[in-house]
């Protein structure tokens, strides 16, 4: 991958180009290895980290993750804005946004994160672990006869970059894998309906895994009557984010019984509070928020072309549209 980076760098040898100054910005991530990447492929690129921005008017990158309110109105000569992962939900409501493109990170580092986290997850339910684990914590010696793979239905709900590969991927393991989304879309061995009501694409699941993005027509879209449509019995996995479900209503739903269990890497409040009642809940497994996070080693990649393409005039790759939320 390296080696890929660089090569960009030694096809642009012995050009006059321009490349100016990128400014990173996150609370959460280090910039060193971010620095290292994309100077191997950019050592032109004058990388800032904040707050040592230096003057405000050279500035003509921004990668950042949830920048403080107010943060982009210091930037008067701005080309492009990078969001540091997939997610771009915390941007859709600033004002201090420029008019610019903006884009999010397709990294393929993500994707094989967020593929085996779910994998990991519904492979947890299909094999009946948390029984075998309460079993072993009676020290009971306890049988379950194994199901075939191919007779488990899981639906993922949200088949964009990150939804897709996990439908696909659980497609290869044999899963009977059925696949929700707003618009239609294509996925080999899997059976997608788009447009039709939750309730109905949720009638018969055994694992229900949500991969929606979070957008103002998704908010609080998982709620009690998508909850009381799933089969009795059956298991739930958020991947994606915390409010685009009711946590009420899946509070309710795992304390009848109804939802047997749930695996949640995402909440409406994070850190989760001390006292929220998922934590007492022997059927809910919690992860903090970590089931995909950005590789900078194979992210930088899309960076670099992305800063590239701006510089010859282009749009980016994987702009953001407010409109559609993503």
């Amino acid at each position: 991958m390296m080696a890929n980076a660089k090569t960009a760098c030694n096809c642009a040898a012995g050009t006059n180009e321009t490349i100016g100054t990128l400014l990173f910005y996150s609370e959460f991530d280090s910039p060193d290895e971010w620095r290292q990447v994309i100077k191997d492929a950019l050592p032109e690129l004058d990388f800032r980290v904040y707050p040592d921005v230096g003057d405000p008017a050279d500035v003509k990158y921004i990668l950042a993750w949830k920048p403080y309110d107010g943060f982009f109105s210091a930037f008067s000569n701005l080309s492009l804005v990078i969001n540091l992962g997939a997610g771009v939900d915390s941007l859709l409501q600033r004002t201090d946004l420029p008019q610019v493109p903006i884009a999010r990170l397709s990294d393929s580092g993500m994707v094989q994160l967020m593929k085996s986290y779910v994998l990991f997850a519904v492979l947890r339910y299909a094999r009946d672990i948390p029984a075998f684990e309460a079993a072993k914590r009676a020290k009971n010696w306890t049988y379950i006869h194994p199901r075939p793979l191919h007779r488990i239905k899981v639906g993922v709900i949200g088949l964009g970059q990150l939804g897709g590969a996990v439908a696909a991927a659980l497609s290869q393991l044999s899963f009977d894998v059925r696949g929700w989304d707003a618009s239609p879309k294509t996925i080999d061995g899997v059976k997608i309906t788009d447009g039709m009501a939750l309730s109905h694409f949720t009638k018969d699941l055994d694992i229900c895994v949500n991969m929606l993005p979070l957008t103002p027509q998704t908010t609080g879209l998982l709620d009690a009557a998508f909850f009381n449509a799933l089969p009795s019995g059956s298991h739930f996995i958020n991947a994606s984010r915390g409010a685009v479900v009711d946590e009420r209503a899946l509070l309710a739903a795992l304390k009848s019984g109804h939802v047997a269990g749930a695996t949640l890497d995402a909440f409406c409040v994070e850190p989760l509070p001390e006292d929220h009642p998922f934590w007492e809940m022997d059927n809910v497994l919690i992860t903090p928020h970590l089931a995909s996070i950005t590789v900078p080693e194979t992210a930088a990649i899309d960076v670099v072309d992305n800063i590239r393409r701006i510089n010859r005039g282009e749009m980016p790759k994987h702009q953001v549209s407010f409109a559609k939320g993503f």
